[in-house]
């Protein structure tokens, strides 16, 4: 009998280092098995309050659907101290697909990292033909804790997104790279012109093409000056497109206010943070505990000791990569594609208030595991079945990890709620987790948070805003007066400071106020979202009919499906004896919302008593004011009185004196006495069959 010779299993194959393209492809299938198994937890999620509202749920330009006024606005304006046209583009799909169900935008963005895990494993293993490695590297950057902020953050997609091009950008490098020429070279300058398109951190990809020369695919030969230079020559189109996006970064930033300035972060501090912030990195890759979505600025007492032993760190290790470039390459490459890929983001030119962010990790702990795996490659090449292990025991825990970070990123309450557990002196957190409290209904345990959040930060600005705009919901207006009259006392006269505070003095029926702070705020921001339409119900309150039409009409440019401002553009017209164009507008009124009593009952009775012939339409109008009383169930005498002067205008008077002494019964009955006798009056001319016309 002969011997039965065993195939070896894809994973023996791999392990072997004879890797064949079917074992690479049941690599990858785990590799997606076990993301979809990580972020599993996904599906429960929804929108978080952090930039989720500026980027998606309340951006007209996103929610506008695909126009060409969206695809203008998406690559000529910048918005949320960014331009990103891509990123814009991306959400703006992604809306016109799903609407606002946060589960199709977390769809994508997992779809987006799936696919930047498989393309690390098949890049890395097609550059450095070391399969096992690659699968390693590959898992880490898919299961790690740290890439949830990118992944279950619907308005941060624009960081998996980047990531697709980068990867892209670098897989068009490499063909370019088996046989350089012109006709390789344009794919990789037009993948990279589209992945400048989606978030300022990929400036730094052709660096990162410099490294990859150098480790793995040995281009670089320092010995021949010539061939060097010649690398850096191939790439300065690249450099041009960096320095393009680099350009308009900092001026989106800078009109979005969100660059800080010399004085609000000294120069000393931000070297000292960089230093902290690239060891601290280290850190959560190693060791991924309480990830915040915030980390608070370093505290200003914090010992100098910390940031130089931190510095010298860095330095030691510049240095040991520097001596050891002959023998271990990969570390070389690793720690400057590290602190290279991060450097955007470190803090030197500070964008936001938060020290360090989990999401500027995404493609620079490449760097950090390129060294590790590679080193462990080297010392362990002889037993590759304890590798195997060992990687098992480092991959699991982090399924379980990532898992469980997923589940607080469920809403904006969970999100916050253990960002402060996690995190200390974050009054950013704070604000956010009063924010989040009011849209999940706890309006009061908001506003007891936001109050002693500003009582302990008189000058945070935001949290008095948020403070004062709950008072406001809340039917408060004399509290959030003082809150909003206290920002402009700090010289925080924002627009929607005095949006929001007209709109509280509306509430208090003090008009005149009201217009002159919509005129202030319309003059800091004259495209304000609904300043013009508060500007017209303001001076249509306060009874200048004339002026309030101009406004209106200006807000229907922005706002052309908003119901209530066509209803108070009919009651303008109406009260400047304009009843045509009030028709009009109480007619697309009706065509948005169908079933409102009043705008049923407002446009019946012009119908009815107008005394243009052309207009008058006594039969549309009992069909309006018939359906208003049905809304009502025939319960209110104003309404009753509207159907019986519709009824005498189509000439069926016999209906309308039923309906007439109805009304005044039900009016009487509610102590509406005045009312009682204006519809007893009308009564009488049915009686005689006539119609009651207004003149």
């Amino acid at each position: 009998m002969s011997a039965v010779q065993l195939r070896p299993c894809p994973l023996q194959i791999v392990l072997s280092g004879r890797t064949s393209m079917r074992a690479k492809i049941i690599i990858s299938i785990c590799i997606v098995v076990t993301i979809f198994i990580a972020y599993e937890p996904l599906r429960h999620n929804g929108f978080v309050i952090y930039d989720d509202q500026n980027y998606i749920t309340e951006n007209p330009h996103i929610t506008g659907g695909i126009t060409q006024d969206s695809i203008i606005w998406a690559f000529t304006k910048s918005h949320a101290a960014n331009w990103h046209p891509l990123t814009w583009l991306g959400h703006i799909i992604d809306y016109q697909i799903f609407g606002l169900n946060p589960l199709g935008y977390h769809l994508v963005s997992l779809l987006l990292h799936i696919a930047n895990s498989l393309l690390v494993f098949w890049l890395f293993s097609r550059m450095t033909g070391a399969v096992w490695a690659s699968t390693f590297i590959a898992a880490v950057f898919a299961l790690h804790p740290l890439q949830v902020e990118s992944v279950a953050w619907a308005a941060e997609q624009k960081t998996v997104l980047s990531g697709l091009l980068w990867s892209l950008t670098i897989a068009a490098y490499f063909r370019y790279t088996k046989s350089p020429g012109f006709g390789r070279y344009v794919p990789v300058f037009l993948v990279y012109c589209l992945c400048i398109l989606t978030k300022p951190i990929v400036v730094t990809v052709p660096l990162t093409l410099l490294l990859l020369d150098y480790w793995p695919l040995g281009r670089v030969n320092f010995q021949q000056k010539e061939s060097t230079v010649k690398l850096i020559i191939e790439k300065i189109p690249l450099f041009i497109l960096s320095a393009f996006l680099s350009v308009m970064t900092l001026a989106a930033q800078k009109q979005g206010g969100a660059v800080a300035t010399l004085e609000n972060i000294p120069l000393n501090d931000r070297i000292g943070n960089m230093f902290i912030s690239y060891m601290r990195y280290i850190g959560k890759l190693v060791w991924p505990s309480k990830l915040a979505v915030f980390y608070p600025p370093l505290p200003e007492n914090l010992p100098k000791i910390i940031a130089i032993t931190c510095a010298l760190s860095f330095v030691i290790i510049l240095v040991l990569c520097i001596y050891i470039i002959p023998r271990r390459k990969y570390i070389t490459t690793g720690w400057l594609w590290y602190i290279g890929t991060l450097f955007p983001t470190i803090g030197l030119v500070q964008a936001g208030a938060q020290s360090m962010a989990n999401r500027y990790m995404y493609i620079p702990m490449l760097g950090l595991l390129i060294i590790f795996v590679w080193t462990v490659k080297d010392f362990a090449a002889k037993r590759p079945r304890l590798s195997a292990v060992l990687a098992m025991a480092v991959l699991l825990p982090m399924i379980l990890l990532t898992q469980a970070q997923v589940k607080y990123w469920q809403n904006g309450t969970t999100l916050f709620d253990y960002t402060l557990k996690v995190t200390e002196n974050n009054p950013i957190a704070e604000n956010c987790y009063g924010i989040a409290l009011f849209d999940a209904g706890r309006g009061d345990e908001a506003v007891q948070r936001l109050s002693r959040l500003v009582n302990e930060f008189p000058l945070y600005s935001d949290a008095r805003n948020n403070l004062s705009q709950f008072l406001l919901k809340q039917g408060k207006p004399d509290r959030a007066i003082e809150c909003f009259n206290e920002l402009i006392k700090q010289k925080q006269d924002s627009a929607q400071v005095y949006y929001n505070l007209a709109a509280a003095l509306s509430m208090q029926k003090k008009y005149d106020d009201a217009v002159n702070n919509l005129a202030k705020s319309l003059k800091l921001e004259p495209e304000y979202p609904g300043v013009q339409r508060q500007m017209g119900f303001a001076l249509l309150a306060s009874g200048k009919a004339d002026q309030a039409v101009s406004h209106l009409n200006q807000a229907l440019r922005t706002e052309p499906n908003n119901p209530d401002i066509y209803v108070n553009l009919g009651t303008a017209y109406t009260q400047l004896g304009q009843y045509r164009p009030a028709v009009q507008n109480w007619s697309r009124a009706l065509e948005i919302q169908p079933d409102s009593s009043d705008v049923l009952n407002n446009l019946a009775w012009v119908l009815a008593v107008s005394g243009d012939s052309s207009i008058r339409n006594g039969g549309k109008a009992v069909e309006l004011a018939e359906r208003a009383c049905e809304l009502t169930k025939y319960n209110n005498a104003g309404f009753l009185d509207t159907l019986a002067v519709a009824y005498a205008a189509a000439g069926r008077f016999s209906d309308a004196i039923t309906t007439a002494q109805r009304a005044i019964n039900l009016a009487k009955t509610h102590g509406q006495d005045n009312m009682a006798g204006e519809i007893q009056t009308r009564l009488e001319l049915y009686k005689a069959n006539q119609a009651y016309i207004q003149k």
